[in-house]
């Protein structure tokens, strides 16, 4: 649940909280170059070879070639501790909880503190219904890292495995800081009286839940929805759904709990089993860990919620979103793929698939993706949204227009609060070469937003390449780079701005600043060696439009580059000095 993380975050981070997954990546050998990255068996490689194949499948994050290559490694090797705890965590980090069980076992036998290890025995006596033994086990993990804020989540379901609530409820109420997260044990602490069928305790714990956090997610949302629907409390249950509403990402799930809540129906309850509670205790600390300094943590604990309850969508798209982080991105499209077309989810799950296919250079079915989502939900306008930034990403701006105008159809006479969507098609319409109504939209979304560098940016450069508006431009994108003093292709707009009004040592002292920020980007050379050329230092400009070529311009670009390497630039060309419009 994201709204509990930044508590653990900072409190996991001094500690050993990867857990030796990441095993010191240490710099490759040579003899780790020619080594195959796809998981591929080599007849003929050695021991040896194995386990740099390994470490080097690790160092790209491919946890399945990693497990593959140790294990071959182990097997010429069977007692050697190190490779055992390699081979185990790979196993687990692809998913192969079964093959990684006889591993923790050996560990957990060698080291009666071995984290990770401990959790996965935890997880297989919950699933077994061994609860006596999933308790002794759960108190007995360490009382560092994270699994001190596993160990009283997981004993709790595992006295509820043993038809003891008061015991779960009194094990979760006794855990204090550091070892428990308030609110996360607050929304156990209702899932457990809700399983427990205790009414009134379970609707104290979810109102206090939903009263004093102030931004929830989806999952958090869903279970105290379903509680308060199920008791009659309807009006509480839409409050919590309209909390949401407004966030394109859960529009379809909100909308879907609505449609259910309006039909009178009444949902079945979602955490049957101690096993679901466990489950859900594993997603919502990996949910938690879902930061770029405990990738692999999460994606332990979410792989182990999994094995748990293989059909839970929503732990099914958080593995997907970590291995789309970790440039899986085929793993991940096939995740999202994964999920069942009948839950509230998969809609999520589709849009996010279109963004793979995208990404993987499959554009065409990207695109029929959309529109297959159009055409099922009309007055769904994510689709057409995500059509229009797919289309205007690869230069296919009429398109984008068409694409995003439908997505403005949708929304209805109240319009939308959201100015990125007409900053999107101002983009697509400028570039389509329709001024008047790109410039609306700029100007509609500055009206949204008014101090949002990227729209300040555009349109303020936008004005400055037409003559029009100069004061007023300049110090709009003035004002961009004073709210993203960092962002290197703001600086350049701001240099070759300069530049477009004859002011050369601006424009140079800027787009140096820029080439600092983004030393690869072409345009960005370009324009620094038309700034250069222009100030009387001819080497220098003939140096960055070299450099520019180097980087790989757009196509139309490298004759006009070429060109100025040949014959330099021309009579200068710059805008009127006015304030005219």
């Amino acid at each position: 649940m994201t709204s509990f993380g930044g508590k653990l975050m900072n409190k996991a981070k001094g500690a050993a909280v990867l857990i030796s997954f990441v095993l010191c990546a240490c710099a490759t050998s040579a003899a780790t170059e020619n080594m195959p990255t796809d998981g591929a068996p080599a007849r003929d490689m050695s021991p040896l070879g194995a386990y740099l194949a390994g470490r080097h499948a690790q160092q790209q994050h491919d946890y399945s070639a990693a497990a593959h290559y140790i294990g071959r490694a182990l097997a010429a090797d069977p007692g050697n501790s190190e490779l055992v705890r390699r081979a185990f965590l790979f196993r687990v980090g692809s998913g192969d909880i079964t093959e990684a069980l006889p591993l923790a076992t050996r560990i957990a036998d060698l080291d009666r503190r071995s984290g990770i290890a401990d959790l996965v025995l935890v997880m297989q006596a919950m699933k077994a219904g061994r609860y006596d033994e999933a308790l002794t086990r759960a108190q007995a993990l360490p009382k560092d890292g994270v699994e001190r804020f596993a160990t009283p989540l997981l004993s709790a379901w595992a006295e509820i495995g043993l038809g003891k609530p008061d015991a779960a409820v009194a094990m979760l109420s006794r855990a204090k800081q550091p070892n428990a997260i308030p609110e996360l044990t607050t929304f156990h602490l209702a899932l457990i009286a809700d399983r427990a069928d205790r009414i009134d305790e379970a609707a104290k714990n979810y109102d206090k839940l939903t009263g004093a956090t102030s931004h929830m997610t989806w999952r958090s949302v869903e279970l105290a929805g379903n509680f308060f629907e199920r008791h009659q409390r309807d009006e509480a249950a839409r409050r919590l759904y309209e909390r949401l509403r407004g966030e394109p990402e859960n529009g379809a799930v909100v909308d879907a709990a609505i449609v259910r809540l309006e039909s009178g129906s009444i949902p079945k309850r979602l955490i049957v089993t101690p096993q679901d509670g466990a489950a859900e205790a594993l997603f919502d600390l990996a949910s938690i860990l879902n930061a770029r300094e405990t990738l692999d943590v999460a994606l332990i604990h979410v792989r182990l919620a999994l094995y748990l309850k293989p059909d839970f969508p929503i732990a099914q798209l958080l593995l997907a979103e970590l291995e789309e982080q970790l440039g899986h991105h085929t793993q991940a499209l096939a995740l999202y793929r994964a999920v069942d077309r009948a839950s509230p989810l998969s809609w999520s799950a589709r849009l996010r698939e279109a963004a793979m296919l995208d990404g993987l250079g499959r554009i065409d079915e990207a695109v029929a993706l959309l529109r297959e989502m159009a055409g099922e939900r009309p007055r769904d306008r994510q689709p057409m949204i995500e059509l229009g930034d797919i289309l205007r990403s690869h230069d296919r701006f009429g398109e984008a227009v068409i694409a995003y105008d439908d997505a403005f159809a949708r929304i209805g006479k109240d319009g939308t609060r959201d100015w990125r969507l007409y900053y999107g098609r101002g983009i697509a319409l400028e570039r389509a070469r329709h001024w008047s109504r790109a410039e609306a939209d700029f100007r509609h979304a500055l009206a949204l937003e008014p101090q949002q560098p990227l729209v300040l940016n555009y349109l303020g450069y936008s004005w400055i390449d037409q003559g029009m508006h100069l004061d007023e431009a300049l110090k709009m994108v003035e004002r961009a780079v004073s709210l993203r003093p960092n962002d290197g292709y703001i600086v350049d707009s701001l240099g070759w701005a300069y530049f477009r009004l004859g002011n050369y040592a601006k424009a140079t002292e800027n787009l140096e600043r820029a080439i600092e920020l983004v030393p690869e980007d072409p345009t960005i050379n370009d324009h620094l060696g038309d700034a250069y050329w222009r100030s009387g230092r001819r080497l220098e400009a003939r140096f960055q439009w070299n450099r520019a070529l180097q980087f790989k311009p757009e196509q139309g670009d490298i004759a006009k580059i070429e060109a100025k390497l040949q014959h330099g630039l021309g009579a200068p060309q710059t805008v009127l000095q006015s304030k005219g419009g």
